[in-house]
């Protein structure tokens, strides 16, 4: 196929060598021995770095042109706030005055080291301590709306993820008539269900792996999706397995949720559009960063025939889904 993709360049983190990272790292008045590893990260560079009194730091290294200054200094306020109300939340270091630094063109931030390991969600008090920290969040953010950063919309995540797929030739010939017919029937659904969705302040990536779990307590770390969104974002990927299962999560999630922030029942019905909104952006994701050489060795398969068709299969799935009754909450 064709990638006919005008918003890429150059790779973004060609000038990002190991001595650029140690150079960004004394520039700011550290001081690192010269270990660092290179953690799982796509979207931004993240790196582990051994300093001289014997302590790491992680520093995370800002994919060029993707958010403003003022994004993501209001990404670092909104941590730094839910930190400041006894929230386990990593936020930036603060230095000089300020938590975005520049090297060679790159904006980059420096963060604590947090250990840990996923929750264990089939643990129903795991299950529960989480609701309530998640609550907690939901809460500071409802009381200090975004200004700079973006919301979770249908245009946003469903209908230029569409477009741009369409427009740069991405799909195989073969496979464009199929998604393209999918997604404008997924769509003309999902985008009147969004129209008047309640927004607050909210993580907005909460899957497991932005949870890192230690002395019974839920870390989060990685604001670099937090955004404008319904609640319910944060909470549907908690969810798994057969219906009952979901139902029986569900009730445990929200009664002890409801502890610290009042749930809006109505947007039970946004599960399965959220979750083919996330499903089509990712698609769309991998194809806008396909001129970073991580994204094709990470995703080897994303320009064949199969990946598409399972691509569509997967949107034909959510579209039975829309059918389905949503989730019942009797709490």
């Amino acid at each position: 196929m064709q990638h006919e993709n005008p918003n890429l360049g150059q790779a973004p983190y060609d000038l990002l060598t190991p001595d650029a990272v140690l150079d960004a790292m004394e520039s700011i008045g550290l001081e690192p021995t010269g270990g660092l590893t290179a953690l799982n990260s796509y979207e931004n560079r993240v790196y582990q770095v051994a300093l001289e009194d014997g302590s790491f730091i992680i520093t995370k290294f800002y994919r060029p042109n993707r958010w403003s200054d003022d994004a993501i200094t209001e990404e670092h306020r909104f941590t730094q706030g839910l930190f400041d109300a006894e929230l386990s939340v990593v936020p930036p270091v603060q230095l000089n005055g300020t938590s975005v630094f520049r090297h060679l063109d790159f904006r980059f931030a420096v963060f604590a080291r947090q250990g840990g390991h996923p929750p264990n969600l089939e643990n129903e008090d795991d299950l529960e301590v989480l609701a309530r920290a998640i609550a907690r969040l939901h809460a500071y953010g409802a009381s200090r709306p975004f200004e700079h950063r973006v919301s979770l919309t249908a245009e946003r995540l469903g209908v230029q993820s569409r477009d741009f797929l369409l427009q740069n030739n991405f799909l195989p010939a073969e496979m464009e008539a199929a998604y393209s017919s999918i997604t404008e029937q997924l769509l003309a659904r999902i985008a009147p269900l969004m129209s008047e969705t309640p927004m607050v302040a909210i993580h907005g990536d909460c899957h497991m792996g932005n949870i890192l779990w230690r002395d019974d307590i839920p870390h989060f770390v990685d604001f670099d999706d937090c955004m404008s969104g319904p609640p319910i974002q944060d909470l549907w990927m908690l969810l798994s397995g057969e219906r009952a299962d979901r139902t029986l999560q569900l009730s445990l999630i929200l009664d002890a949720y409801q502890e610290f922030y009042d749930f809006d029942t109505s947007t039970l019905h946004l599960i399965e559009p959220l979750r083919t909104l996330r499903i089509m952006y990712h698609a769309a994701w991998i194809a806008r960063r396909w001129q970073d050489p991580a994204f094709p060795l990470a995703f080897p398969t994303f320009d064949t025939v199969n990946y598409w068709s399972n691509h569509v299969l997967a949107l034909r799935e959510q579209l039975a889904m829309l059918d389905e009754p949503p989730l019942t909450y009797f709490g």
